[in-house]
């Protein structure tokens, strides 16, 4: 099995076409790289995309705190690589910075099921990832194909944290 250091050396790949119509919608996360940003999320955590003009998306985070209370994020994303729509630019800073380039993250899907059942998003420093799914849980056999596949890609699958859906709640 591959390692996040054996590939780490080669670069991130992202899928080489995404269809924005199908791609939006909600997905809920299935696991993720820690990050300072979501630190408050406890459970419940889903990402909604909305297309608002050619190639620039309305994104919505939302995900449960550990008081219970819903924690909600707008942001924009932009795609970078009109040839594959596969690469794009998230902000979650307020509007007026958009024109500062350290405001966008990059955001590269780099692993989609063929019926958009899953996407996995990660960027080329490998800092960042996150698996999503359409449904608030994925099966073991597709969950372990995807691990593999981010480990060829050079992440480290130790990394990443499991988010509890527990709807309910």
């Amino acid at each position: 099995m591959a390692t996040g250091q054996q590939s780490a050396s080669t670069p991130v790949r992202a899928v080489s076409s995404v269809d924005l119509n199908r791609y939006t919608g909600k997905w809920y996360e299935i696991a993720r790289y820690p990050n300072r940003f979501q630190e408050q999320c406890a459970a419940n955590t889903t990402a909604t995309y909305t297309i608002k003009e050619a190639w620039k998306i309305e994104v919505l985070n939302e995900c449960l705190k550990k008081d219970g209370e819903l924690n909600a994020a707008k942001g924009a994303a932009k795609v970078v690589d009109k040839s594959s729509n596969a690469k794009l630019k998230v902000r979650f800073a307020p509007g007026f910075l958009s024109v500062f380039g350290f405001v966008w993250g990059d955001y590269w899907v780099i692993d989609l099921g063929p019926n958009y059942e899953y996407s996995v998003v990660g960027d080329p420093d490998r800092k960042y990832l996150w698996i999503l799914s359409r449904e608030p849980e994925i099966n073991d056999p597709v969950y372990r194909d995807i691990i593999r596949r981010v480990e060829e890609q050079g992440f480290d699958s130790g990394k990443l944290i499991k988010t509890a859906q527990n709807r309910g709640s």
